[in-house]
């Protein structure tokens, strides 16, 4: 309700200018933000804690390690999933959005125009020096998720095997941790319909809902396509984790609302651990090992994304992108795809190489950029149904449900 009252008053407002309108703006926008920060303000306590107790609390290692191999397993599988789809889709649904050669022109020019930093991209061997951080404290400072994520498996694994009356006192500190932050947690999703209110209503007042303008071509290709592979989660969810379609709907409700108005999985994530364990019964040991190792590393339509982009861009320039080409974007998009940063619209930052190969102008990736917003909002509630997805299987596989 939250979102849908935010979209239709903002879009009133964008349309009608009405000054009572358009003065919320500027006590939504600060409301929005300061949801968000409370939200991010638990993320990093609550993903250590969550880590280290689901590792260091079990008593078969082995089980962490199969939890582990099974997880990257269904990632994998998933993003394979959405490039196979988006591959398929992307030029079906461009066909039915035909371009006409002033608006060509026109998205052209702004495209030579559009600034995209190929500084944001790291090489393959700075992303992987950056996986084990330094500074363990400033990984978590920066927001550094996936090195944090690495170090803190790392420590809880080290953990297992020190002296029994010292490990309980760790373990007794971060479980006090962990249950006082899922306390905070509650607070603040409890003011969830008011937080993403404020967070849609400012954007649409902002945008309205045609503020893609000439590049509408492009956002209803990207919203089509991130539509159906949310919709495709369910019944795969269903058949795959033996579970009811609306009790997997209803856990995954709260998650896709956050992520709606945040454009962020990483925000997204104590609703997913409190869908996963309270919603499914999904064991702490499960959820809080898999959920914060989904949000880090797996971006369910970041493949899809690069493929919607690369298939835009080329019939854009007319360039023709042959089956071969096609099934040689679509591996890239499926290995680059977890490299994606958790941020809104991180799969732009390392998309070049894609653009590249398939002899399009890296440049065109700055035009993209300049109104992914919306497609984002349908983008991120598909990557954190499907963080949920993956964790409802693990918990049924390991036998642990």
């Amino acid at each position: 309700m939250g979102v849908f009252v935010g979209l239709v008053l903002g879009s009133i407002a964008h349309s009608t200018q009405l000054p009572a309108l358009l003065a919320l703006v500027t006590v939504s926008e600060p409301v929005g933000a300061l949801w968000i920060n409370a939200i991010l303000s638990t993320v990093i306590p609550l993903v250590v804690s969550s880590l280290i107790v689901g590792i260091a609390s079990s008593s078969d290692t082995r089980f962490v390690g199969r939890l582990g191999r099974r997880a990257a397993w269904w990632f994998f599988v998933f993003s394979a999933l959405s490039a196979v789809i988006a591959a398929l889709l992307a030029p079906l649904l461009l066909a039915w959005l035909p371009l006409d050669a002033a608006t060509s022109a026109s998205l052209r020019t702004s495209a030579a125009t559009a600034a995209v930093s190929s500084a944001a991209v790291p090489t393959v061997r700075e992303w992987l020096v950056g996986l084990v951080p330094s500074n363990a404290i400033k990984a978590a400072a920066d927001g550094a998720m996936l090195p944090l994520v690495i170090f803190t498996i790392a420590f809880a694994l080290a953990l297992t095997r020190v002296e029994a009356s010292l490990r309980e006192a760790v373990l007794r500190f971060f479980d006090g941790v962990s249950a006082a932050v899922r306390v905070l947690v509650g607070w603040v999703l409890a003011l969830a319909p008011f937080g993403v209110f404020a967070l849609t209503f400012t954007l649409a007042a902002r945008l309205g809902l045609s503020a893609a303008g000439a590049l509408a071509y492009y956002v209803a290709l990207a919203v089509s396509v991130s539509v159906v592979l949310m919709l495709t989660l369910y019944p795969a969810t269903v058949l795959a984790a033996r579970i009811s379609l609306f009790r997997f709907a209803r856990a995954a409700a709260p998650a896709q609302a956050v992520a709606f108005g945040s454009r962020s999985s990483l925000a997204s994530l104590p609703a997913l651990l409190h869908g996963a364990e309270r919603g499914l019964g999904v064991p702490s040991a499960v959820a809080g090992f898999a959920l914060p190792l989904a949000v880090a590393t797996f971006k369910f339509s970041a493949p899809a994304a690069m493929l919607v982009g690369v298939v835009f861009t080329a019939r854009l320039y007319d360039v023709s992108v042959g089956p071969f080409a096609l099934a040689q974007a679509t591996v890239m998009a499926l290995v680059l795809s977890f490299a994606v940063p958790g941020i809104p619209g991180g799969w732009l930052l390392i998309a070049a190489p894609i653009f590249a190969a398939m002899g399009l102008p890296v440049q065109a990736i700055g035009m993209l950029l300049a109104v992914d917003a919306i497609p984002d909002m349908f983008r991120t509630p598909a990557n954190v149904t499907a963080d949920l997805a993956v964790t409802a299987i693990l918990a049924r596989e390991t036998g642990t449900e």
